[in-house]
């Protein structure tokens, strides 16, 4: 999977197909010029994607009692968009199935404007046991383990809305993406990861 910015042209996405799941990797691109309602709305997603990626929920909560974490930024500033969480193997009902550990998901909230453009930040997770201080009724928590490493594009992120703790993460994650890709890179490609994943800062 790939986070992935969506131009009016058709993107050209590859269905991948696994012994256990079915996947679509897309490109990104950069086809029109980058303005402040783009930028303010790639944030507004990012910070969604983050929220929903962080989540600790019950055992047995379904996906569209934790899709609204990623909609809240976006519907602060009024946007949304159309479609729901995605459980790779079962995508049809995966908003309706509880959660269990060991099962594949996938974090990719997005905003569309008709005739503009299109946004969707698309990460894979493996939902995972929690350790919480407490547990409550015995149930037991889970939480998100993201498998899916692709830098974000940091000249498309205003810095100005996101929290310290937003930026601590978007810094972890890269750091983490630095240090999985950079084997498999020769010296120029690997120079160019280590800029693409240099801090950022409010």
């Amino acid at each position: 999977m790939s986070n992935t910015l969506i131009s009016p042209q058709l993107l050209p996405c590859h269905l991948h197909r696994y012994i256990t799941l079915t996947c679509i990797c897309c490109p990104n691109v950069k086809q029109f010029s980058y303005g402040v309602t783009l930028k303010t709305a790639v944030t507004q997603v990012l910070k969604g994607h983050i929220a929903l990626g962080n989540a600790r929920f019950p055992n047995g909560t379904n996906g569209h009692a934790l899709d609204i974490l990623a909609r809240i930024p976006l519907w602060k500033d009024g946007l949304d968009y159309r479609h729901g969480p995605h459980l790779i193997s079962f995508r049809p009902h995966a908003r309706n199935v509880p959660l269990q550990a060991s099962m594949t998901v996938t974090d990719e909230p997005g905003y569309y404007e008709d005739g503009n453009f299109g946004i969707r930040l698309e990460n894979v997770l493996i939902v995972r046991e929690a350790d919480t201080k407490f547990n409550f009724g015995d149930k037991g928590f889970l939480s998100f383990e993201h498998i899916t490493w692709a830098l974000y594009q940091k000249k498309l992120i205003d810095l100005s809305l996101l929290t310290p703790e937003e930026i601590d993460w978007v810094n972890t994650y890269h750091s983490n993406c630095r240090e999985i890709l950079a084997s498999y890179l020769d010296d120029t490609e690997t120079a160019w990861l280590k800029k693409a994943t240099e801090p950022i800062s409010a």
